[in-house]
């Protein structure tokens, strides 16, 4: 079983939490593989699971161990965010010496990252 979630606002979404919190037992008993997807992770020196402070954070406050990890960037594709949403990431993304044109979509994806991990999920 792959889990996947994404950083918003600093946080994984409750709902993957509850999930994994709930269905502890049955991961543990289980292959298991979990993937974050977060801005943080287009610095290649915050770019692996030991280096990412989401997945760390993650790794500290859940029960679960999976037995895989993977850490991708993602996206930013401003003309699709509401008007806050784009605002608030460009004044993350201002902060963080990230790209701040809101007319652009900026992709930060690895897929080469991507592809080796589903490599690894069948060893």
């Amino acid at each position: 079983l792959i889990i996947g979630a994404s950083i918003r606002y600093g946080v994984h979404n409750k709902k993957i939490i509850d999930f994994i919190n709930t269905n502890k037992k049955q991961l543990d008993s289980i292959k298991t593989a979990f993937f974050s997807v977060n801005l943080v992770a287009r610095k290649p020196e915050k770019n692996t699971p030991e280096t990412n402070p989401y997945m760390q954070k993650f790794l500290e406050l859940s029960p679960w161990s999976p037995k895989k990890l993977a850490v991708f960037a993602g996206k930013i594709d401003y003309p699709k965010y509401k008007f806050i949403d784009k605002h608030m990431i460009r004044l993350i993304m201002w902060i963080t010496k990230g790209p701040t044109d809101v007319k652009n979509t900026y992709e930060f994806t690895d897929w080469n990252q991507v592809d080796e991990f589903s490599k690894q999920l069948n060893t």
